[in-house]
Order: C-alpha cells, then structure tokens, then sequence
C-alpha cells in the first residue's frame, strides 16, 4: 500500500516560495530604514494640550515605568492602604491626580512593589509621590537588588528641556511615562550640565514631499531629502549605554525619537507615516521651536551615501548643549 499523500509537491514549493519573498522583503525594508538613518555603529506640528491621544497613533498604552528602581520623595498616597494588581494600575492612579490643565501635579512620581516572592507582605503596594525636583528626582541608591518599580509623571508645563545651538534653543517636552529608560539617560545629561560632543550633523528639509503642515503630498516621493535633523546624544564626559526600545507611536513634525538604541537621535519636520512604528519617541520639540529646527534644516550640506542612499551632512556641525528649562504653570522661563 503506497504512502498517504498529504499534501502535493507543487504545493509544498509554492508556500516555500511565499515565504522566501515574505523573508526577501522584509530583509529590503530593513536595510533600507537602516540606510536613511546611517549605520547604528557610528510630527506634523503639535502644542502640549494637542499631544495625541489614545487611538491617533500617539501615546497609547504608554504608563510605564523602570523596574529595579525606587524612587523616594514625599508621599501623597500611602502604599500600605493602596494596593494594585500591576504598575499600569499605579500610574494611572498617579496620571489621574496630574489632570489639572495648569500649575503643577499632585503626584509626579509613583513606586509599586509587583514582584510577589521578593515584596512579601508589600507586594501590590503603589505609593504616589511628590518631588521636589522633577527633572532630579530622588532615589533610593541600594548595593542589593530593588524589588520595586518606579516611574514619573510629568504634567503641562513640567518636564520640558532645552537642547540650545546657536541658532535657538530647541524646548523638548519629555515622555517619561512612554519612555522611562529615554528619559533618565536625558536626566542624567542635564546633571552633568553639559554635553561635550553632542552636536547636530545631518540636516534636510522637507523639500517637495511634504507642506509647512508636515503633511505628505500627494504623488511626491518620499525622500531624499528626508525632512529632519539628526545627531548625536553621546558625550564625552560618560559611557553610553544601549537605550532598550521603548514606545513606538507613528513619527509627527516635531517628534525626538532615537535612531535604532541610539545616542543617535532625529527631530522630525514631517509626518512619517510610512516608517510605520519603528522608532523610540522620548520627546517632541514645542511647535514654536520647530522654526528653529527648520533654519538648522537650511544650512549648507554636502552629499554623502549611506548604504546606497542619498542624504545631506552638515558643513558644519551644530553643537548641542542640554539646558534645565524653568518653568511657571506652563509656562517657559529660560
């Protein structure tokens, strides 16, 4: 009696060749992304009350937090008698006393012991606490293993940084609660108070492909140029370590977003649908700043190939300097 023919040659190859073009292709959108933002070895316009919302592509899902860290400060809601099954749970809580459209938060800063075997009798504890510094916020420095995980929240007009050149100072409104590893490494930038060899070196304008709106036009290509800035977060003064990838919501004019586990990062002048969700977004430059950006956009280049694509680098390089922002109910005091 022959074998029992479970499935046909011919049919056998036909999804075999499926899955290599599937493989083939993928493999072609990876290289390309890679080549437009260079190799990793070496926003349409919007305001902080038009950050977007759940369900635009913008901040979704975003309530997170650093495990292993503790943050200390003084406590608004005591951990003991609120309780939580998950951290989402105790950010939220914080955010919900953060909703005020002026002045500053309640609660800027949230601790939640999650880990069952290692919190014992604190396990589901979410404290919400207050900082006196939210852009050096305090924390318990520990020589053993913390069993809790930590997070900010940063409300209208809080959190916001400056990365200055001499054409203007660029106002950054962080996302801690989208991306806490992001902004500790930008936290730990502002300690040092200053960033030898962070600068600005690519730079393109939005040429025919999208309007002053950010938005693509119809039939136009999408690049080269690419529409953006792009530089380098990495200074001289502390070892970089790779940011873990974090957020991803669709790039905006004006989004900061890292290029692959950075210190590379981009400031978009457009919005970048078709790069889809592949970029860490820390950040997003304060829409009156992004006139800055795009006269950094118009300096003279020169043309060089990355892995096969067109792109514009600086003449000269524009050094950055990372500068703490004073702020008064929302508004921006240099």
């Amino acid at each position: 009696m022959g074998r029992r023919q479970t499935d046909s040659e011919p049919t056998r190859w036909v999804y075999l060749t499926l899955l290599l073009m599937g493989l083939v292709s993928c493999s072609l959108v990876y290289m390309f992304m890679s080549a437009v933002f260079r190799p990793t070895s070496k926003i349409y316009s919007f305001s902080e009350e038009n950050l977007p919302m759940e369900g635009e592509g913008g901040i979704e899902g975003c309530c997170r937090g650093i495990e292993g860290l503790e943050l200390w400060g003084a406590a608004v809601k005591w951990g003991t008698d609120f309780k939580f099954n998950s951290s989402v749970e105790c950010c939220e809580a914080c955010r919900k006393m953060c909703s005020g459209t002026d002045g500053p938060c309640l609660c800027d800063s949230w601790v939640f012991c999650g880990n069952r075997e290692a919190c014992g009798s604190k396990f589901g504890e979410c404290w919400l606490k207050k900082q006196k510094d939210t852009l050096a916020p305090e924390r318990q420095e520990a020589v053993k293993t913390v069993s809790w995980t930590s997070g900010l929240i940063f409300g209208r007009g809080e959190g916001i940084i400056g990365l200055e050149t001499e054409y203007g100072t660029l106002h950054i409104k962080l996302l801690p609660d989208c991306a806490p590893h992001s902004v500790t490494y930008i936290l730990e930038l502002l300690g040092l108070r200053h960033c030898a060899g962070c600068q600005i070196y690519r730079a393109e304008s939005r040429g025919q492909s999208w309007d002053l709106e950010g938005n693509h036009i119809k039939d136009a290509s999408f690049g080269p140029p690419f529409a953006l800035i792009q530089g380098t977060l990495e200074t001289h003064a502390t070892t970089f370590n790779k940011i873990p990838t974090e957020a991803c919501p669709l790039i905006r004019r004006g989004s900061v977003a890292w290029v692959g586990s950075g210190p590379e990062f981009f400031i978009s002048l457009a919005n970048h649908e078709e790069w889809k969700r592949s970029y860490t977004v820390f950040g997003y430059v304060l829409p009156e700043d992004m006139v800055i950006a795009e006269k950094i956009a118009e300096l003279p280049t020169r043309p060089d190939v990355w892995n096969n694509i067109n792109v514009s680098v600086l003449e000269k390089s524009v050094p950055l300097w990372v500068r703490r922002i004073k702020t008064s109910h929302g508004a921006n005091v240099s």
